[in-house]
């Protein structure tokens, strides 16, 4: 970082060796109530409506449509925003504790009681605090100040929060700086996050035309019979999922966790993007597992499904997992060993989704019935297409996660550099005030 930047060349000891060691001799630390305050101004008259949210790091209008409950009758106890305001959330911390919550807002609007707003003084530059409120690592920062890091905080807890200040002209200069550079790092984000994009997009399209059309495009096709299915290879038969696999619904109640349970409750959280994950995994004894496998257990090799929350979710049930399912979870085993491949990718097609629009009438639908999900309407080639079908889809699968996997790396790196770049500037260990856009306009490329 310093070999393209210049450094200071007098520095002194910060003083907060829980915020940093060292910053440059000119600088300052001042508590936090001597350079910004705590501004509450509540919207009285109830005219202002933009509700805002913080998001990443950025502060958004909150869509409140549609949210019955979740908003008072009127807007007059919300608090007022003004562009150039700084807003935190000090609520929930114990679960995001690497980072403040901390966004600027460039929008008038209002916010709920769950935000505090400070508003810089004339000492510091409400751009650079925001970048520096950025860098500060919660849990040292209040474990430092000699308080413990609580579930929600006020601003009395805030107030003596150390603030690095430089002079004015280098708090302009250090958010000019991290303006220009954080923008071209997020433009080359954006640009690996719309390569993802496409990339599923293309997936999507490849499964959906191989399970539906098959891969001879000069076979005859007919009418299915279903209108969002259209035509499919006439030498194909159309079926119905209950036809071609045992389905297994879990049963309609929750099973007694236990912290040292030997079995895995698979709930609808515990599969997402084809794949089963232990996040938040939750366990039960033996006496429930017995109870909650009286349908079966649910064997290797077949077809875990979520109908609900989110619904349409799929992944294969593993070899050597002692688990059963939680509820609005359901079992596919497939009649037929190798069907089962194409049946996995027929539901990770667009078809399960244009089936749940069709069932629902375009109208948003959160979950399926059983008898819905058992008359999912389904394909059954012959097994030589089958096995020609799932080869083209593994090798495609291969290929574009390999490209997508290099994506998420770059922008890993991408974000690391982000972050670094900025912990530099505000904490003085680069130099910027001579700094000039064109020094770094291929730094990224």
């Amino acid at each position: 970082m310093a070999g393209k930047y210049q450094s200071y060349t007098e520095t002194k000891e910060s003083g907060i060796p829980w915020v940093l060691d060292e910053l440059p001799a000119h600088w300052e630390v001042l508590p936090a109530y001597s350079v910004l305050r705590h501004e509450q101004i509540k919207n009285v008259d109830g005219k202002e409506t933009n509700v805002l949210s913080l998001s990443y790091g950025n502060i958004k209008i909150r869509n409140v449509e549609n949210n019955s409950g979740l908003l008072p009758e009127s807007f007059n106890t919300y608090q007022l925003v003004w562009p150039g305001d700084i807003i935190l959330r000090l609520t929930d911390l114990q679960n995001d504790k690497r980072s403040l919550r901390v966004g600027r807002s460039s929008l008038s609007g209002i916010i709920t009681s769950a935000y505090l707003k400070l508003k810089a003084s004339n000492r510091i530059d409400d751009r650079y605090l925001y970048r520096l409120l950025h860098f500060y690592d919660t849990s040292k920062v209040f474990y430092g100040m000699g308080g413990g890091l609580r579930q929600s905080l006020k601003f009395e807890d805030f107030r003596r929060l150390p603030i690095v200040v430089p002079t004015l002209n280098e708090q302009r200069a250090i958010a000019i700086f991290l303006d220009h550079e954080t923008a071209k790092i997020d433009a080359l984000i954006a640009k690996q996050e719309r390569l993802i994009e496409l990339l599923k997009e293309k997936r999507q399209a490849v499964i959906s035309h191989a399970v539906t059309k098959g891969l001879n495009p000069d076979v005859p096709m007919t009418d299915s019979g279903i209108e969002w299915l259209g035509e499919v290879p006439e030498h194909w038969k159309v079926s119905r999922l209950k036809f071609e696999t045992e389905v297994v619904d879990c049963r309609n109640k929750t099973p007694v966790y236990f912290d040292d349970g030997e079995y895995f409750v698979v709930r609808t959280t515990n599969v997402k993007n084809q794949q089963l994950n232990f996040t938040g995994a939750l366990f039960t004894d033996e006496t429930n597992f017995k109870i909650w496998t009286q349908r079966g257990v649910p064997p290797a090799g077949s077809i875990l499904f979520t109908r609900e929350a989110p619904t349409g979710e799929v992944c294969i049930v593993p070899e050597e997992l002692k688990f059963c399912m939680g509820q609005r979870m359901m079992n596919f085993i497939p009649r037929c060993s190798e069907y089962r491949d194409y049946l996995f990718d027929f539901l990770i097609s667009d078809c399960l989704d244009r089936y749940i629009n069709a069932v629902s009438h375009g109208s948003t639908v959160s979950h399926l019935r059983v008898e819905q999900v058992e008359n999912i309407p389904v394909l059954v080639p012959p097994v030589k297409e089958i096995r020609q079908i799932h080869s083209l889809i593994s090798r495609l699968k291969k290929k574009l996660d390999a490209i997508e996997r290099n994506a998420l790396d770059s922008i890993m790196l991408l974000k690391e550099r982000k972050s670094s770049l900025i912990s530099a500037a505000v904490t003085g260990k680069i130099d910027v005030r001579n700094w000039q856009s064109h020094q770094t306009e291929d730094a990224y490329a």
